[in-house]
């Protein structure tokens, strides 16, 4: 049987029984292959043909550096991971996020099935609510969250192959119930140890980190004002930081020192080393490094990736 056909008659299979939490062996089996450390890029998805061989390319190397995953920034799809898919072996690729406003159910349950078909086990189908500012329908987001998993169910893309964009305590329920786990954009160490605390140990818990090598407090913390300054325009992230200790005074000007500091990894190598850590300790199962450097966010930092994966090594 070819391998779309297995993935067809799984997905039969499974059509109507994925409203069950997802069993412990398959969360531990994502653990394993998205490994401690991986990506997060816009830069590595594209809708060009002629980026093709450059994205092969850069996902290649990654997985030559000892990246587990590849996390596609933006409301990227299924499409965008093929190309890094067959240019490497054990790479997982994973979107990060896919709006659920953007991409309908059906849409999403055959791009799944298409990569599955051609890469078994590899694709993970990241999944959030966006933002209002860049969604017309949006409304009644976690309502709507939860139709789009019921959706998915019937469709038979497998619970235990879907991550959540949880922040706030309703949806990281959600997730230990409908999904493998967590995947949460601009957050800190005392959101992932409370979000583990609310997941519980199984399900996969794998926050984004951005990261600036620079050693200069003035140029580094600019740097991450300047990258910081369109999420703090943003509800869903600000009053994430209001739930976690952080003042509106906080949100100011570009952000305080105090948030910049709590959510970018910035100074010399064993200081970020540290950073990554601290995410680690507070129970983050595998860490998504997003590199800030005052670039496009479409670039590609690939001496910058090649640095990170060398301190943490």
């Amino acid at each position: 049987m070819s391998d779309r056909a297995v993935t067809e008659s799984l997905l039969n299979d499974n059509r109507g029984t994925g409203s069950r939490p997802t069993d412990r062996p398959a969360r531990d089996a994502l653990k394993r292959s998205v490994g401690r450390h991986g990506i997060w890029s816009v830069g590595l998805r594209s809708e060009d043909p002629a980026r093709r061989g450059e994205l092969a390319e850069a996902a290649a190397e990654l997985e030559q550096l000892g990246y587990g995953a590849v996390w596609l920034g933006g409301n990227s799809a299924a499409r965008h991971a093929l190309p890094l898919l067959e240019a490497t072996s054990t790479l997982t690729v994973g979107t990060s996020i896919q709006s659920i406003w953007q991409y309908g159910a059906a849409e999403s349950a055959a791009g799944f099935a298409e990569a599955e078909a051609a890469h078994p086990g590899r694709f993970v189908l990241g999944l959030g609510v966006s933002h209002a500012k860049y969604a017309d329908q949006y409304r009644r987001p976690y309502s709507a969250l939860v139709a789009y998993l019921d959706e998915l169910d019937e469709a038979g893309v497998p619970s235990d192959r879907r991550l959540l964009a949880a922040l706030g305590p309703k949806t990281l329920d959600l997730t230990r119930d409908r999904a493998a786990g967590s995947i949460p954009y601009l957050v800190t160490p005392e959101h992932t140890a409370r979000a583990r605390e609310i997941l519980g140990e199984a399900p996969l818990l794998a926050p984004e980190l951005k990261v600036i090598l620079e050693t200069d407090p003035g140029r580094a913390r600019t740097l991450a004002r300047d990258c910081l300054a369109m999420y703090l325009a943003l509800p869903n992230y600000t009053n994430n930081f209001l739930r976690h200790g952080f003042a509106e005074d906080d949100l100011l000007d570009g952000g305080s020192d105090r948030l910049i500091d709590a959510v970018f990894a910035w100074g010399d190598e064993a200081a970020i080393r540290r950073r990554i850590d601290s995410f680690v300790a507070a129970g983050a199962d595998h860490v998504a490094l997003q590199v800030v450097d005052g670039d496009a966010r479409e670039a590609l930092p690939r001496e910058a990736w090649r640095r990170i994966g060398s301190l943490l090594a």
